[in-house]
């Protein structure tokens, strides 16, 4: 029987830096996604990759010294290194700068511009760099982009723009009569609500101001629009031609079945990519689900918040299935999951210490102490049986109920519902107590029988989630995984065969002891970069004479203390209640939004600098004014005039200067 196809792919990862683990979720969930249909009969394409275009890409590959392209191959790299650590099974890893996919992002344009849908004009309008999104004032959340939060940019340029508003009605007619295009449900909801009954404006879909992403084959001062040469990874890469005329791989594959993606990023998969494609003449994919956050503590993880975790860290202190099994539970279907040391510890030593490994443990050790590892036929059945066989037998349709609607979480909890169950038969049979009555000696066996045919049914089912697990368990059983085709009966291990060796499936951990040891660690890196700083310190100290340093000055070495950034205005606004001082929103260069306050109020107005490119001392501790944060001080002159009073100029630099450079 010919298996039937299903096509899974998360969102490419942007290459703007290392994904931390809540990026990292997102793979981790389609894997688990994936290798629950492969064991149960689906022939799985299962697509992932990097998206390595846009403003931002350019910006940072600026402020580092080093070309786009050298710039996303190196983080590309790393999130595959990642992705592999996580021990992820995709069909394949794609990047948009490959030049097949170029290629065909070009042909798609040209097509789209041929047919009218494409029209060219001029932008003037809002723009989030970091989001690469446009939006329009009434769009703007606080006057930030709506996605993110952070501040927008006025953007004004020549572009070439889709007519969304087209296909707007086709969209709404499809997602109305298409329930599960759009899961969870308040996803759907919020792109109803807030985008296609507000009317869809159309999109800009090319650049003039930048030079890093696709280039327009037919007027070369533009390149593709980020979001349109992305999106169509889906396809490029699955064996669309432009010409119609589609591979093998495409035609059994396409539509998708699900594309797995952040919810912050829904709108683009859930009103562009369908108008996209509808403009193609392709169908479209069978649903898009937007899964939620991992948050560290109560907040996003972001480097500017200083509370990034990334996955190889965990993996190095806890082992690739505990974070897999976390990041896996502890995300409900359609709300914030949170993470921190403590909270992942806790779940190992309850669920993956206790529950699990301890029954798996006890149950080997007590079969090779009592049987010397051998199995001994059921004969023995008692009413108190039942219900552990019940249990057993019902878990692959429970789970499949749960893993229909993509709730993995719930698919976990009906396995870890068995395992306990099974603890509990323990306790209720007391294979330790029949051990002592030599006319009990088949009912034990029968007990045993039953623990160790309860825990091949949960170690099979647990494959998807925790696939090295699940080895390990099937090497202490001694016995093979057959597959799901293996659990329609209740008597899979083989009478008369002996079992493996008892061995810790996961240890408990003294959480104390972990938590300094993880500080620990950290203090200890940064102990190691302050020497190799000092170190060299001392070494160009060396190089130099020693001069005795007069009064009122400073030596070279106090002086290249001080981190002199380029900076360019992002926003710029008034500080309420304060005369003197204004609020900017810069970005220096790190890909996070630095917010600085300057009491320069009298002189310039706010929205004046809004573009201007500035110099400002980055490495000041940071300092409450007025109630807010500011981490840093702007560089400015100051001249008294005739009169007594001060004149005072800003250090502004040539636009040409990228955000990020240093001063020396």
């Amino acid at each position: 029987m010919e298996k039937k196809p299903y096509y899974i792919s998360t969102a490419i990862a942007y290459t703007s830096a290392k994904p931390h683990i809540g990026n990292t979720y997102e793979i981790v969930l389609a894997d688990a996604i994936a290798r629950y249909k492969r064991m149960t009969g689906y022939d799985v394409y299962f697509q992932t990759g990097t998206d390595e275009h846009g403003q931002k890409i350019q910006e940072k590959a600026e402020a580092a010294g080093i070309t786009p392209q050298q710039y996303v191959d190196n983080v590309a790299g790393q999130i595959k290194e990642i992705w592999d650590l996580m021990n992820t099974t995709y069909d394949r890893f794609v990047r948009t700068t490959d030049p097949m996919h170029v290629e065909k992002v070009q042909k798609i344009f040209k097509k789209l511009y041929d047919q009218g849908d494409i029209y060219k004009g001029s932008y003037k309008g809002k723009y989030c760099t970091p989001c690469e999104s446009f939006w329009t004032e009434s769009q703007l959340v606080d006057g930030k982009c709506p996605d993110c939060g952070r501040p927008v940019v006025d953007a004004e340029e020549e572009a070439y723009f889709f007519r969304m508003s087209k296909y707007a009605d086709r969209l709404m007619e499809y997602i109305e009569t298409h329930p599960d295009f759009i899961q969870p449900e308040s996803r759907k909801n919020e792109m109803v609500n807030n985008f296609l009954k507000p009317g869809l404006q159309d999109l800009c879909v090319s650049r003039t101001s930048f030079n890093w992403g696709v280039p327009v084959t037919f007027d070369d001062k533009h390149v593709v629009y980020v979001w349109l040469d992305a999106l169509t990874n889906y396809i490029t890469f699955c064996g669309w031609e432009p010409d119609g005329n589609h591979d093998e791989h495409y035609k059994k594959f396409w539509p998708a079945d699900v594309h797995l993606i952040g919810k912050d990023i829904i709108r683009f998969h859930t009103i562009y990519w369908p108008i996209f494609l509808m403009a193609l003449g392709e169908e479209l994919p069978k649903q898009v689900f937007g899964h939620p956050w991992l948050l560290v503590g109560d907040g996003k993880m972001s480097k500017s918040a200083g509370n990034v975790i990334y996955a190889d860290d965990l993996v190095k202190y806890f082992g690739v299935d505990a974070v897999r099994y976390y990041v896996l539970h502890e995300i409900p279907f359609a709300n914030d999951g949170v993470l921190t040391y403590e909270m992942m510890m806790e779940r190992i030593n309850s669920d993956l210490a206790n529950v699990l490994g301890n029954l798996v443990n006890r149950t080997i050790a007590m079969d090779q102490k009592y049987f010397d590892g051998k199995i001994m036929e059921p004969c023995a059945a008692e009413p108190v049986d039942e219900e552990l066989k019940a249990m057993a037998l019902e878990l692959p349709a429970k789970v499949e109920a749960r893993m229909k609607d993509l709730h993995v979480a719930d698919a976990i909890d009906e396995i870890f519902a068995l395992l306990r169950r099974s603890n509990k038969y323990i306790d209720e049979t007391m294979p330790w107590a029949l051990a002592k009555d030599e006319t009990k000696q088949a009912r034990l066996g029968t007990v045993l029988y039953n623990l160790l045919e309860s825990i091949r049914f949960a170690a099979t089912m647990l494959r998807p989630y925790l696939p090295e697990t699940a080895d390990k368990i099937f090497a202490q059983l001694n016995v093979e995984d057959k597959g799901i085709e293996s659990l329609s009966a209740f008597g899979g291990m083989p009478v008369g065969e002996s079992v493996g060796k008892a061995e810790i499936l996961f240890g408990r951990i003294d959480i104390a002891k972990k938590l300094a040891e993880i500080v620990g660690e950290d203090a200890s890196a940064d102990k190691k970069a302050d020497k190799k700083q000092d170190k060299a310190s001392k070494k160009e100290e060396k190089k130099s004479k020693k001069v005795e340093v007069p009064e009122g000055c400073i030596t070279i070495d106090e002086f290249a203390k001080v981190e002199m950034t380029v900076c360019k205005v992002l926003a710029c606004e008034n500080v309420p209640k304060s005369e003197k001082l204004l609020k900017f929103q810069l970005n220096d260069g790190s890909g996070e939004t630095r917010q600085i306050l300057s009491g320069i109020a009298k002189h310039y107005k706010a929205e004046d600098l809004v573009g201007k490119t500035l110099v400002a001392c980055t490495n000041l501790p940071p300092r409450k004014m007025m109630g807010q944060a500011s981490n840093g001080m702007i560089l400015s002159a100051v001249r008294e005039k005739e009169d007594g009073t001060e004149e005072l100029h800003l250090v502004m630099l040539d636009d040409a200067v990228p955000a990020g450079a240093k001063l020396c």
